[in-house]
C-alpha cells in the first residue's frame, strides 16, 4: 500500500472530524471476500504489536499471587486478583461484566487459567479477553509498554476485522503506518493474502468513514 496516500487520507479524515469533548479514536475495518467462515482457520482472534503506541496507559487486570502480584502492584497495576478473589468474583456477574468492559487486557498465572475458565470464561470468550498465560519472570513493565502498541485483531460472525489504529491526536503518519502493519499482518494470516481482502476503511469514533487505497 501506498504510506503517503494512506497519510494524506488520514489528514483528510481528521480534518473533517468536529471537534469533541473526548479524545476520538481512529479505527479501520478491514472487509474480507472469497473467506469461509466455516472453515475454523478462517477465524481468528489474536494480537499484534502496532509501530506506534495508540493509548498512553491500557487497563490491565491480572490474576496472580505472590511475587507476580507483588510485581504487578510495583508496576502500578490496579487490578490484581489471587485465588480467593477470583472465587468470589464468579459469584457477581455484574461485576465481571464491569471487569470485561474497563479493563483492555487480561493476564494470569497458569495456576489459575482453568478457574478463570469456570467462573469467568462465559464473560470474557465471547469479548476476545480470556487472559494470557504469564511466567513467573514475566517483566510486567516491558508487557505494559508493548501494551500501548498492541491491538486485536479479530473475526467474529461476519468477514471483517475492526481494530484501534490510533487517536485523532497522533501523527498523520504514525497512524498510517499502524494501518499498514494491520494491512500486513492479515496479508500474511490470510489464505490467500491481499486476494482475501475486498476493501478497507477508517473512521472516527463519531465520524464519517473513509475508504483507503490497500491495494
Amino acid at each position: 500500500m501506498d504510506i503517503n496516500k494512506t497519510t494524506e487520507a488520514v489528514a483528510a479524515l481528521k480534518k473533517a472530524s468536529k471537534k469533541r469533548k473526548f479524545i476520538e479514536s481512529i479505527d479501520i475495518a478491514v472487509n474480507f471476500k472469497d473467506l469461509d467462515l466455516k472453515v475454523p482457520s478462517n477465524r481468528f482472534n489474536f494480537q499484534t504489536t502496532l509501530p506506534h503506541a495508540i493509548r498512553k496507559k491500557p487497563q490491565v487486570a491480572i490474576f496472580a499471587s505472590g511475587e507476580i502480584a507483588v510485581n504487578a502492584r510495583n508496576a502500578g497495576v490496579k487490578t490484581v486478583l489471587g485465588k480467593t478473589e477470583l472465587e468470589a468474583l464468579g459469584k457477581l456477574p455484574k461485576e465481571i461484566r464491569k471487569l470485561a468492559r474497563e479493563h483492555d487486557f487480561f493476564l494470569a498465572e497458569p495456576s489459575l487459567m482453568p478457574l478463570i475458565a469456570r467462573f469467568l470464561g462465559k464473560y470474557l470468550a465471547p469479548r476476545g479477553k480470556m487472559p494470557q498465560p504469564i511466567a513467573p519472570n514475566v517483566d510486567i513493565p516491558s508487557l505494559l509498554v508493548r501494551f500501548t502498541r498492541t491491538s486485536r485483531l479479530r473475526i467474529k460472525e461476519n468477514p471483517v476485522v475492526i481494530t484501534k489504529v490510533g487517536t485523532v491526536k497522533m501523527d498523520n503518519k504514525a497512524i498510517a503506518d499502524n494501518i499498514a502493519a494491520v494491512i500486513h499482518t492479515l496479508e500474511a494470516r490470510l489464505e490467500k493474502g491481499m486476494m482475501n481482502i475486498r476493501s478497507a476503511n477508517i473512521k472516527t469514533t463519531m465520524g464519517k468513514s473513509f475508504r483507503i487505497e490497500v491495494h
